[in-house]
């Protein structure tokens, strides 16, 4: 379905978080998901995976958290879309979103502080792309188009999430897991980006 993402139920003692959105919903499946606790709140990193959000909102009675940057991309305006403004958001205990701004401008990525390892995890779509050497994530500004991200833009979401500490990074299709050393990865992985952009390789 759609780009082959996945989405991912992350299951808080707080309540559940819907990260993205897969483009199908039947009873079967929103009866599963009702049996591991349901959904209290969805939070959606970018216009690509927009899709049936506000079934899944409906469904079960959750906001759809999307950033206002991308608010022309929604294509089925509802209430149950709760459009949010700046560079951070908590949605939960220990979840915050956070405006990384590459891939789109309301790109968002989801910092889970509680995680069952006690370290740390981001969820990043394809905002911070787990690449086929998952010790590594790259910044595409179109993916498909093969167009880089820009500097500045990078910069920033580098500084953003920098305050957060995380070993895990999950990407938005399967088998893209950064499994450890997250933070780490994502400076390290900036820094080479940025050096390979520059004209003297510097």
């Amino acid at each position: 379905m759609a780009v082959g993402q996945r989405a991912l139920l992350i299951r808080s003692p707080h309540g559940n978080v819907l990260w993205d959105c897969v483009g199908y919903l039947d009873d079967e499946l929103a009866a599963e998901i009702e049996d591991l606790g349901g959904i209290n709140a969805i939070a959606v990193s970018h216009p690509h995976f927009y899709g049936v959000m506000t079934e899944w909102g409906k469904v079960f009675d959750a906001p759809v958290y999307v950033h206002a940057a991308d608010r022309e991309w929604v294509g089925r305006p509802d209430p149950v879309i709760e459009y949010w403004t700046g560079d951070t958001h908590d949605i939960a205990p220990g979840m915050t979103l956070v405006n990384a701004g590459t891939h789109f401008a309301g790109g968002t990525v989801l910092h889970w502080a509680d995680d069952p390892e006690g370290d740390g995890a981001l969820f990043s779509g394809d905002i911070f792309m787990v690449v086929m050497d998952r010790r590594w994530v790259s910044f595409m500004y179109s993916i498909p188009n093969f167009i880089p991200e820009r500097p500045s833009t990078i910069r920033r979401a580098l500084a953003l999430v920098e305050p957060f500490a995380f070993e895990r990074i999950y990407g938005a299709f399967w088998g893209r897991v950064v499994s450890s050393d997250g933070a780490a990865a994502v400076r390290r992985s900036a820094d080479r980006y940025l050096r390979f952009v520059r004209d003297d390789g510097s």
